[in-house]
């Protein structure tokens, strides 16, 4: 009896310490909770929570004091202008949470996939991209690589990351995708891009799949036009549809939408835009729960059709949780203006943007993101870290590893159309 009663105080006391679970999602962990902070938002607050916005500079400055104060916004996204070295990353991102104190804790997110698309300072030891990891085929050392993705990235005040990307590269043409995808088949893709999506998570930053419903079978870059993926669902879901099925299976935390047309599934709006996409497909059929968040609004494929404004009332109606907007502050502005006067107007419901709030109160919740100072980083004991990882894929057990192969992977890269 009493060792019952020790048993049911320290189940007590865990969950007192650890009211919740990292990468949970389901939203009804803390429903009146989370409720009753949507009610005590302004509209203006929860319209706010929906942008995920890229600035200039290199420091807390006017123009991100503004975001916070007065468009009250959800998160911002950094690139490689903004980021000089270790110690101004971690003091700026620091003087930002600063800043934000008092406010719902903000999305701090980045583009850290490895090879070229790498944002982290050069302090850092570079990490291969993520076809050499889908080559050296050892998903544990897949699962170490999302890890240390995190690990770059987390002690400098990040919480999210866009990544890991699930796109199946079967278009030696494809201008976008190319190496940051981990193969050309399904089942690799699949393979290493869940246990780099576990990785990053294990870490406790929030990974990002992308780009759904899939980019690897375009020839057009989406920064520059819209591609059009001419495929029936049935034939989405024989391939591209994959990696990122087995991705909801394993509860996956959020998905970035491609900048795409699939006529077959809607003829008339592209995927990001889409409620047939996004609330047909990806929702209804898929049943994912995460967070739906766009690719950046500011790209030619949306900015060639539509105002940055339009196309965000548009994805918002078509069921996206939150909008990236990388780019220029009056996108900002008018977006936030267009929403408001849109819930005002009675044109898009206020339930409509408190379905996406929770699903963001209750991701910051889940991954206990905060406005917590960090301290710098100890370089030398991350790049240690990456060092021992990039001896064990070099040392795996394929017969030509390509860690450092150049002619290797030139090789591959030919094959790619066998390996369909």
């Amino acid at each position: 009896m009493l060792k019952k009663a020790w048993l049911y105080a320290f189940i007590l006391i865990v969950m007192i310490v650890f009211p919740y679970t990292i990468g949970s999602s389901d939203p009804k962990d803390h429903p009146d909770d989370i409720e009753r902070q949507i009610e005590s938002l302004s509209l203006d607050e929860k319209i706010g929570q929906m942008l995920l916005v890229g600035f200039e500079g290199t420091r807390l400055n006017e123009e991100v004091k503004d975001y916070i104060e007065d468009y009250h916004v959800g998160g911002l996204i950094l690139f490689k202008e903004n980021i000089l070295d270790v110690e101004q990353t971690t003091k700026m991102l620091n003087h930002i949470k600063h800043k934000n104190k008092g406010h719902i804790p903000l999305f701090l997110g980045i583009d850290e996939e490895g090879g070229e698309i790498s944002r982290v300072p050069d302090e850092f030891k570079a990490l291969p991209d993520a076809w050499e990891v889908g080559e050296v085929d050892q998903p544990e050392l897949s699962f170490q690589y999302g890890n240390m993705l995190a690990n770059q990235i987390q002690p400098l005040g990040f919480n999210m990351d866009f990544a890991p990307v699930l796109d199946i590269n079967t278009n030696p043409e494809n201008p976008i995708i190319g190496r940051r995808a981990f193969g050309s088949t399904a089942k690799k893709v699949t393979k290493h891009g869940l246990a780099v999506m576990n990785g990053i998570r294990a870490t406790g930053v929030i990974p990002v799949v992308k780009h759904f419903p899939g980019h690897g079978d375009t020839s057009i870059d989406s920064h520059e036009e819209l591609p059009v993926v001419n495929k029936s669902l049935e034939e989405l879901q024989d391939l591209e549809l994959k990696p990122f099925k087995a991705a909801f299976k394993r509860n996956a935390d959020a998905v970035m939408m491609a900048h795409l047309s699939v006529p077959n599934i809607d003829h008339k709006y592209p995927a990001s835009l889409s409620k047939k996409m996004i609330q047909g497909l990806l929702r209804n059929q898929m049943g994912f729960e995460g967070l739906v968040i766009t690719d950046d609004l500011t790209m030619k494929a949306i900015t060639n059709q539509y105002t940055v404004a339009d196309a965000a009332l548009r994805s918002v109606k078509a069921g996206s949780d939150i909008l990236l907007i990388a780019h220029q502050k009056e996108n900002v502005a008018e977006t936030f203006k267009k929403l408001k006067q849109a819930v005002k107007t009675g044109d898009l419901s206020e339930q409509r943007i408190n379905e996406s709030v929770y699903r963001i109160l209750d991701k910051k919740r889940q991954f206990n993101i905060h406005n917590d100072q960090h301290s710098r980083p100890d370089i030398s004991q991350i790049n240690q870290k990456i060092k021992e990882l990039l001896a064990n894929m070099k040392a795996s057990n394929q017969p030509e590893s390509p860690i450092g192969n150049k002619e290797y992977m030139e090789k591959k890269k030919s094959d790619i159309l066998r390996e369909r």
